[in-house]
């Protein structure tokens, strides 16, 4: 019973975190895609409004890494699982540019995405879908990799 308790609390937490946060992102303006590109067009019509909400987001983000870093565990009683990579690789700059390539076409990103498919946007609809196919087409490449990997070739 104790384990069904802490699974139902978790979860309840999981989805309150979770309305808070798209709450927050609809507040801040970053689910309005057309705010998103008029702060990354530096040479236009520039809105600077979003880098408060991305300085504000950046400084709880590391008040939280550092409490958690001094954590075996959350408060819900999970071990807390940091990344320990310093590497930057190919990867990671291939990813990023790719992030910020999407982000900059279409002024959405993925957690915003979910909001907008929330409030029936095809814009987020159409945006979720191709993340998806993307997030394939990398698993199906990986895949391919180990593959040839494992087979010497």
């Amino acid at each position: 019973m104790h384990q069904h308790h802490n699974t139902f609390r978790a979860l309840l937490f999981s989805l309150l975190s979770g309305l808070i946060f798209g709450l927050g992102l609809i507040l801040a303006g970053m689910a309005n895609p057309a705010k998103v590109l008029a702060f990354l067009d530096l040479a236009g019509w520039w809105d600077p409004s979003l880098g408060l909400v991305m300085g504000g987001a950046i400084a709880v983000g590391a008040l939280a890494f550092a409490i958690a870093k001094k954590r075996p565990h959350s408060y819900l009683g999970f071990a807390i699982q940091l990344p320990t990579s310093r590497i930057i690789d190919i990867r990671l700059i291939l990813g990023s540019l790719t992030f910020g390539i999407g982000w900059g076409l279409v002024g959405i990103c993925p957690a915003p995405a979910f909001v907008l498919i929330g409030s029936g946007s095809d814009k987020g609809l159409v945006f979720t879908l191709f993340m998806i196919i993307g997030m394939a087409i990398f698993e199906l490449l990986e895949n391919f990799k180990k593959s040839k990997r494992a087979t010497g070739k």
